[in-house]
C-alpha cells in the first residue's frame, strides 16, 4: 500500500512539475498584457487567443486545415521513415554501399529545407507532390542517421557470441543488430516527425491554399495575430501528442530498453 502511495505521489508531482512552467508562463503573459508592456498587436492576451481557437474550432476551419497538414505530414514522413531505414541499414551493414552513398549525404543534409522548397517547386509545381517531397527530405535524414549509428553501435560481445555459436549472417542481422538498433531507430522516428511538422509549415506558407502553415501565414497577412497564436498553439499540441504516441509506442515493443 505505502509503495503505491508513493508511486501515486510521484506521478502527481511529475505532473504538477511538467505543468508548472507553462501556466507559470501564461501567468505571467496575461500580466504583460494587462498591464500595457506588451502591445496586443503583437501579442494578444491568452484569453482572446483561446477565444478565437474556440471560434475556429466552432466554424470547422481549423479543423479542416489541420486535417490536411496532419495528412501531408503522414504521407511524407511515412515515405522518409522507410527509405531512411533502408537506406540507413544498407549503409550501416556494406561499407561499400557506405563509401558510395556517404559523400552524398554528407553534402545534401547540411542543406536547410527552405532552401529545398523552391527547388521542389520548379521540380514537381505547387501541389501535392512538393509538399510530400518537403516532408520526405525532412524526416529522412534523422530517420538515416539513428538507423546507421545504431546499427554501427551493437555491442561487440554480443555479435561475439553470435558468431562463437556459428549463426548466419541473416540470424545476426534480425536477432542481434536490429534490435539493438531499433532504440536509436526510435529515436530516429520522434525527431523525423517533428522535423515533418516544420516542414509542412514552412511548405504551406510558400505554396499552398490549405492547411495550418497557410492559415498561419494568411492570418499574418491580414494582422490577426490571435489566429496566428492559434494556429502555432496547435502545431506545437498536435507535435506533443504525436511524439507522446511514439514514446508510448517505443515503451511498449521495447520495453527491455525503455528508460524514464
Amino acid at each position: 500500500m505505502n509503495t503505491k502511495n508513493t508511486n501515486n505521489r510521484k506521478k502527481i508531482t511529475d505532473i504538477l512539475l511538467s505543468v508548472a512552467a507553462p501556466v507559470a508562463i501564461v501567468i505571467l503573459w496575461a500580466f504583460a498584457v494587462s498591464s500595457g508592456f506588451v502591445r496586443t498587436a503583437i501579442l494578444p492576451a491568452p484569453k482572446t487567443i483561446a477565444s478565437t481557437l474556440w471560434s475556429l474550432l466552432e466554424s470547422g476551419k481549423l479543423w479542416r486545415d489541420m486535417s490536411i497538414s496532419i495528412l501531408r505530414v503522414l504521407r511524407g514522413f511515412a515515405c522518409g521513415a522507410i527509405g531512411g531505414t533502408l537506406i540507413g541499414s544498407c549503409m550501416a551493414f556494406s561499407k561499400t554501399v557506405n563509401r558510395v552513398l556517404g559523400t552524398m549525404v554528407s553534402i545534401l543534409r547540411p542543406i536547410p529545407m527552405l532552401a529545398w522548397i523552391p527547388i521542389l517547386i520548379l521540380w514537381l509545381g505547387i501541389g501535392e507532390s512538393s509538399k510530400t517531397a518537403v516532408i520526405f527530405i525532412g524526416s529522412f535524414w534523422p530517420v538515416l542517421l539513428n538507423t546507421i549509428h545504431g546499427i554501427q553501435s551493437t555491442d561487440p560481445k554480443l555479435l561475439e557470441v553470435a558468431r562463437i555459436l556459428e549463426k548466419k549472417r541473416s540470424v545476426l542481422i534480425w536477432k542481434v543488430y536490429l534490435p539493438s538498433a531499433l532504440p536509436s531507430i526510435f529515436t530516429g522516428l520522434r525527431l523525423g516527425i517533428s522535423s515533418a511538422w516544420t516542414c509542412v509549415v514552412g511548405a504551406e506558407m510558400i505554396a499552398a491554399t490549405s492547411g495550418i502553415g497557410y492559415m498561419i501565414h494568411y492570418a499574418r497577412e491580414l494582422a490577426q495575430p490571435a489566429r496566428v497564436y492559434a494556429g502555432v498553439f496547435c502545431i506545437g499540441f498536435v507535435g506533443i501528442l504525436i511524439d507522446k504516441g511514439l514514446l508510448a509506442l517505443q515503451k511498449r515493443l521495447l520495453s527491455w530498453s525503455y528508460t524514464e
